[in-house]
């Protein structure tokens, strides 16, 4: 149980990111903070103004995490790729899809430009950034144009040479008119390389130069142009501070790092997608006293990237592993394409293995009482389902349920955990197609039938493109299924497995006359376990889960039916205007409470109809 006041008093005193989960581990909210400690904590206190929508977000957190940073400025950029991944209900102020800017430098031109642009895109272009400042970036831009004379303009060269006559920059020094063929595109190309080695960080020189002629300026009372050069110089300082967490290279990479303590060892790996660090996750390892971290890593590496359905380009190590050659090859041929394992010595990348393992020491330190816990709630848990079954494999659940009411609207869901815990993308819900009445026995069997068969496809085609990764959700089969009741729910799911061939483990979770879990059935016993085992408490909560998705699913089905009934009986009423009703109004009500009026404000509905609808309501 995430004890929330005493998790408030592990949080640490510096920059990062924290994320607020509500009681169905859904991501509600990603904030930023200077001061990790002061910030999320302010949140629980009470009576301190927030507003209404805050306080309703707080009241819906069940538990919270954190991202530790060496900056305010990467807090702000990763908080920035987390929103935009995970699109949290209460960062409504982020919705905009504000983009941070970059520094671009068109590497695909024979004269490249030096440009400000919002996007990064996988072209021929070198980008620099992303920054928080704009300002900074443009200044910048301007000074690298005035100190290397870099043309601006949008023109086509060599093409378009001497086709037009020189710009105002080339008159006022700014740009050395290369449309004129004043400059050689060797010399040009030399000034450019300058130009990129102040933006990968050599600097010095021109702060240094920018500070003389500011000296000299001054010195020579050319007060305006001394404050020209010292702003230009504080924005060079303040773009120098280049952040870390995104990569300019926009490939696809993990970055890994272990922090181990007595028999434990925690290992951190952040996902970088597409240049952005979107995420992170810690895995929790045991036994490994006096076991070299190298050792620790090589372990870790040969068994996630062992079932992991995704492997990036680039695996980013915290330090050499034994038959990194061997495992480079492993991982390229299950890939399909070629895969690097790096050690970064120095600059941005090195840093980011260093905040890796900063937040691995953190959790290990912080939360290894919390990480035993959650493990025995859901990896252990598994392990006592399996191991009561007499299973020696068990990752993959799969549970299914009916519901109806009298055989009206016959609906099945299923719903996948996985190592303990809900994989709410692989849910899936069925609207019953061949039972008309209330047979559940018919229904699972239906249910069970398409979603194997389609499961069976999709295998076939990922065959047949000699792919590894999965195409949906139904590919990947379950190392058990579960099913909502005992000996005739398992029978059916038995039968359906025989049908199409395939081999699968079936449970069924029996209740007793309370409609309370009791125990399982498998292979023709009835299997006692334990109310107060971790494992029986799993199980609960999956048949609950199930539960829950198929009688929401009916119940929105139900609500449609009913709205569509009530609209059907309006002379004139057909489905493209019941459709137009709906979107103006959000229920029978809302329609049934408008006036004539409104009703043919609607594109959709002329007046003759919008009185009808109103005379139905009203007489």
């Amino acid at each position: 149980m995430f004890d929330i006041q005493e998790e408030l008093k592990k949080l640490p005193n510096c920059p990062g990111v924290y994320i607020m989960h509500d009681d169905k581990d859904n991501i509600i909210y990603v904030g930023k903070a200077i001061n990790l400690h002061n910030r999320v904590r302010s949140y629980f206190r009470k009576n301190i103004g927030r507003g209404p929508q805050i306080d309703k977000m707080v009241s819906l957190i069940s538990r919270f995490e954190y991202i530790v940073t060496d900056s305010e400025l990467e807090a702000l950029v990763l908080e920035n790729n987390l929103i935009k991944e995970h699109s949290p209900k209460y960062n409504t102020m982020l919705k905009d899809d504000k983009t941070y800017p970059y520094i671009k430098v068109t590497m695909g031109e024979e004269y490249p430009r030096v440009l400000f642009s919002r996007q990064m895109k996988k072209d021929r272009s070198r980008y620099f950034g992303p920054y928080t400042s704009a300002t900074a970036v443009k200044d910048t831009i301007e000074l690298i144009n005035k100190l290397y004379q870099l043309r601006t303009c949008n023109r086509n060269l060599p093409r378009d040479c001497g086709n037009d006559r020189a710009c105002l920059n080339y008159h006022i020094k700014q740009c050395l008119a290369p449309c004129q063929g004043n400059i050689t595109r060797e010399a040009y190309q030399e000034r450019v390389k300058k130009a990129l080695d102040f933006l990968n960080g050599s600097y010095q020189e021109t702060l240094r130069e920018l500070e003389e002629k500011m000296r000299k300026a001054s010195e020579d009372l050319e007060f305006e142009e001394a404050i020209r050069y010292r702003d230009l110089f504080n924005s060079v300082k303040q773009i120098a501070s280049k952040q870390k967490i995104t990569d300019s290279d926009g490939e696809d990479k993990d970055i890994i790092a272990v922090a181990a303590q007595d028999q434990d060892a925690v290992v951190q790996v952040f996902f970088v997608r597409d240049g952005k660090l979107i995420g992170r996750e810690h895995f929790y390892m045991t036994h490994v006293s006096d076991t070299p971290r190298t050792q620790i890593l090589l372990d870790f590496v040969k068994q996630f990237y062992a079932g992991t359905p995704f492997i990036p380009k680039e695996l980013m190590l915290q330090e050499e592993i034994e038959d990194a050659e061997v495992i480079e090859q492993w991982l390229t041929k299950r890939k399909g394409s070629r895969v690097y394992i790096r050690v970064p010595k120095i600059g941005s990348k090195e840093k980011l293995v260093e905040l890796a393992a900063k937040n691995a020491m953190l959790v290990l330190s912080q939360d290894k009482e919390r990480i035993r816990r959650e493990e025995g709630r859901t990896i252990g848990a598994v392990k006592e389902i399996g191991s009561l079954l007499g299973l020696d494999h068990v990752d993959r659940m799969e549970a299914f349920d009916i519901s109806n009411i009298s055989g009206f609207a016959n609906v099945g869901s299923m719903v996948v955990f996985e190592k303990g815990k809900p994989k709410r993308s692989d849910y899936r819900k069925f609207k019953i197609k061949t039972v008309s009445g209330p047979d559940d026995y018919a229904c699972m069997r239906e249910v069970l039938t398409r979603r194997f068969v389609h499961g069976m496809e999709e295998q076939k085609e990922l065959e047949e493109k000699n792919f590894e990764s999965a195409l949906g959700s139904f590919t990947k089969f379950p190392d058990l299924l579960l099913m909502d009741g005992g000996k005739g729910q398992v029978n059916i799911a038995l039968q359906v497995l025989e049908e199409l061939g395939l081999t699968i483990p079936v449970c069924g979770m029996v209740k007793d006359d309370n409609h309370n879990t009791r125990g399982l059935y498998y292979n023709n016993e009835e299997i006692e376990i334990s109310r107060s085992s971790e494992g029986f408490k799993l199980i609960t909560r999956i048949q609950d889960e199930a539960h829950r998705f198929a009688i929401e699913y009916h119940r929105s089905l139900r609500s449609k039916a009913q709205v569509k009934s009530v609209l059907d009986e309006i002379p004139g009423v057909g489905p493209s205007r019941r459709k137009a009703l709906m979107r103006r109004f959000r229920s029978i009500e809302e329609v049934k409470n408008a006036d004539v009026e409104t009703l043919a404000g609607l594109d959709e509905i002329p007046e003759s109809v919008a009185r009808g609808i109103y005379e139905f309501f009203h007489h």
